[in-house]
């Protein structure tokens, strides 16, 4: 396909637009029919997803008429984005399970040119699914691996070496996070000498694997020493599955038992599963803030990024996938759905994660170019028109080009949009911080206080990460504060937060709990000095709401009189708040 991109490119945009022809929302726009690119990119807008929430909202009330697209809309994929503190809605159709079981069957083939025999052995992943939602309308709402993996093209999937995981189906699809991991991790075990790869979907969730491991090894070292599995797990099917691989093996008990209560877990993954060959995570974007700790527990081996998704579409693979993480690039394939590219200017290349405004000048929609037009070494923003209803719709990440195989583009992965903060799924952006810090400050008036500055940052040092807020206060008041008003403000945040954010820490357990460091008066100043010393303007400079540089983290860390955690977990329930309201 790569040789004749924009070929397949304009056949790809002319089906979409021929089978969804007479759709609402395109008639809405008068496109009349039309499938050619001029009159498509001339009539229609680019988008995102508050434009088109009133349509996605009909669909999930219910109403079946064709709206945004021709087929009937399967269910909703519910993205980590948000829009309102809710997980965004992606529409998806049955055939789009096609298209996502292509891109996954060119991976085995692409990682076997680089690293020969992976066929003869088998992979430890630890995959889950999470809870799911229907909507009012009656669609399913849940994650897109969710989807996948509880969908016949994983369940009942064909012998294929790429498949071919230690972990049996029913320990996957578990719906008890805990239950998972550890027959999960018990069958990992059991099968030590067969694994060739190991890997989860982020790095934050292979390292709450092994941080699991760390924690539970000589219950582990019990089940395979007696053949008997913990009676903590106690989902039948999963009882069952695991009892198949689960045999007595007092010798492999008694290695894993040495491995692990030595005092240094460095290079744990090799010494457990000698035969690993790479580990297979994301370690792009936030991600990367993971690698040191990956390279520890690894002892080095490769960091393989093999394909780049959404849950809007899936996109691309990494073609070289043994290349650095710094170096990854994903080649998107040209017939997944229509790409167009909105150049990215960065004022003065510091930020880290450019602020796009919501909606476009007409000067910036023209700005829009395809897939074979973009330049090297230019950043844009990846806007996309599916198969499943999406039209010109911003996906709101950064791209850079890397270079080209034939005349498909390659693209490094910069950032996500406006986001400043991350730990697994999540992403909280300056705003919402900014108004969930407002929220708390509310605790402090009694004690005439208030919040003279503040900055955060993701502390991933701690597993699961957390998120760390430092407060600079101006103490008016005599009394001093309770502990326990710091605690509330740290829940206050967390309640304010979006719900993936609060579905991490209540559900899947995959963020710890927020912690407030209160810094000695003048600390902003001095970050102030610093930031100066580094090159920025005194004019200009306003304290950044989130650090990720490690000199200005210690410069932090070194003034704080106190810190405080949040004392418990924030509410969440499965769903959009205004579903759960209707009962």
């Amino acid at each position: 396909m790569s040789p004749n991109a924009d070929e397949v490119q304009q056949g790809v945009l002319s089906e979409i637009l021929s089978r969804n022809a007479y759709v609402e929302y395109l008639l809405r726009h008068g496109l009349h029919g039309h499938t050619d690119r001029e009159t498509f990119k001339k009539v229609m807008p680019v988008i995102t997803y508050e434009d088109i929430q009133l349509d996605i909202t009909r669909i999930a009330n219910g109403d079946s008429s064709p709206i945004l697209c021709s087929n009937p809309i399967s269910e909703f994929l519910t993205s980590s984005g948000t829009s309102g503190g809710e997980r965004k809605l992606m529409p998806t159709i049955e055939e789009e399970l096609e298209r996502r079981s292509l891109l996954y069957s060119l991976l085995m083939p692409v990682m076997s040119q680089s690293v020969p025999g992976l066929e003869k052995g088998k992979g430890m992943y630890f995959l889950f699914i999470k809870s799911e939602a229907k909507t009012p309308g009656g669609l399913l709402a849940r994650p897109v691996l969710t989807s996948y993996y509880k969908s016949s093209h994983f369940k009942e999937r064909p012998y294929d070496p790429y498949t071919n995981y230690t972990s049996p189906n029913e320990t996957i699809l578990c719906p008890d996070s805990y239950q998972s991991m550890y027959s999960q991790m018990l069958c990992g075990l059991c099968q030590n000498k067969e694994v060739l790869r190991v890997g989860a979907v982020f790095a934050s969730g292979f390292i709450r694997a092994i941080r699991f491991l760390e924690k539970h090894w000589s219950s582990f070292c019990n089940d395979i020493r007696t053949g008997i599995i913990n009676p903590q797990i106690t989902d039948p099917s999963v009882q069952e599955a695991v009892m198949k691989i689960l045999k007595p093996d007092p010798k492999l008990a008694d290695f894993i038992e040495v491995e692990c209560s030595r005092d240094s877990w460095k290079g744990i993954i090799t010494r457990l599963w000698p035969n690993t060959k790479y580990v297979d995570v994301i370690v792009t974007g936030t991600m990367s803030q993971y690698i040191p700790t990956l390279d520890y527990y690894s002892n080095g081996l490769p960091l393989v990024c093999t394909m780049y998704a959404s849950s809007e579409c899936y996109f691309g693979v990494n073609l070289n996938p043994l290349c650095k993480p710094s170096e990854v690039s994903y080649t998107l394939i040209p017939t997944m759905c229509y790409y167009e590219f909105l150049p990215v200017h960065r004022n003065n290349g510091v930020a880290h994660s450019p602020s796009v405004p919501k909606s476009l000048s007409e000067k910036e929609q023209k700005e829009l170019v395809d897939l074979v037009d973009v330049k090297l070494g230019q950043e844009y923003e990846l806007v996309v028109t599916t198969y499943s209803g999406l039209y010109r719709y911003r996906v709101g990440d950064v791209l850079r080009v890397a270079g080209f195989k034939n005349k498909a583009p390659q693209f490094n992965f910069i950032c996500r949009k406006n986001v400043v903060l991350s730990i697994d799924s999540d992403k909280t952006d300056e705003v919402e911080l900014q108004n969930a810090v407002k929220n708390a400050v509310n605790h402090l008036m009694p004690f005439d206080a208030t919040l003279a500055e503040y900055t955060s940052y993701a502390d991933t040092s701690t597993i699961p990460g957390h998120y760390v807020l430092f407060w600079e206060l101006s103490l008016n008041g005599s009394t001093p504060i309770p502990p326990s008003v710091f605690e509330d403000c740290c829940l206050t945040i967390e309640e304010s937060l979006n719900s993936v954010y609060r579905q991490g820490r209540v559900s899947d357990k995959s963020i710890g709990p927020l912690e407030i460091k209160i810094v000695e008066p003048g600390t902003f100043d001095k970050l102030m000095d610093f930031a100066i010393s580094l090159g920025a303007s005194i004019n200009q400079y306003k304290a950044p709401r989130c650090v990720k540089y490690a000199p200005i983290v210690e410069l932090m860390n070194s003034r704080v009189v106190s810190s405080y955690l949040s004392p418990k977990c924030p509410k969440w329930v499965p769903g959009h708040k205004q579903w759960n309201n209707q009962d």
